[in-house]
């Protein structure tokens, strides 16, 4: 899947950015393409930075339309209690500190979660969008950094690996029960009562 995307350089990077960061799973997909994108033309880092920020917006605005129609009421039917006090607590304290730090994160950290209750907290749009371009814009670019200092060889020797292959491959599993058990999560769920 990621060498797919690879083909199609930035655009492909956008692409797969934008899945990473809307409702459905993709762990690590958009961080691998885009370490083995930086580490094969180190000129291009910053452009390749660039379109992976813009599709983790364009994907967190998937996410901010659906959870800010559903509000805070929505929000608590898709998640555990646990989990939603969880996300309330950190984005009524500080939204932007919130989705700052869960931009910065790599998997398997909630970022989508946090993106969502900031929408269905009603978290301004704007601020939202800025803090989450920002954040993940800084994110990329350290991981540019990192693929440059490591080395191309490093880098594409570990992605070519068989091991690496196998991984991939389980996370292409584990992304699409994932995006599945997501989808079913979102869907407004039946009143057996109502027949």
């Amino acid at each position: 899947m990621v060498r797919t995307f690879a083909h199609l350089g930035g655009p492909g990077l956008l692409a797969l950015s934008a899945l990473d960061s809307s409702p459905l799973f993709i762990p690590f997909g958009n961080d691998l393409l885009f370490i083995a994108l930086a580490a094969r033309k180190h000129e291009m880092v910053v452009y390749y930075a660039l379109m992976a920020t813009v599709g983790s917006v364009l994907g967190c605005l998937v996410d901010d339309a659906l959870s800010r129609k559903g509000g805070e009421k929505g929000l608590e039917k898709r998640l555990s209690p646990r989990r939603f006090a969880s996300i309330k607590k950190r984005t009524k304290k500080s939204a932007a500190w919130a989705l700052g730090f869960a931009s910065l994160m790599p998997p398997p950290f909630p970022f989508t979660a946090i993106v969502a209750g900031a929408a269905a907290l009603q978290y301004p749009r704007k601020k939202l969008v800025l803090v989450v371009s920002l954040a993940r814009f800084g994110r990329f670019l350290m991981e540019g950094l990192l693929a440059i200092y490591l080395g191309r060889r490093l880098v594409l020797r570990f992605v070519g690996s068989p091991v690496t292959g196998c991984a991939v491959a389980g996370l292409i599993i584990v992304s699409l029960v994932g995006s599945i058990l997501s989808i079913r999560g979102m869907a407004p769920k039946r009143n057996s009562a109502s027949h």
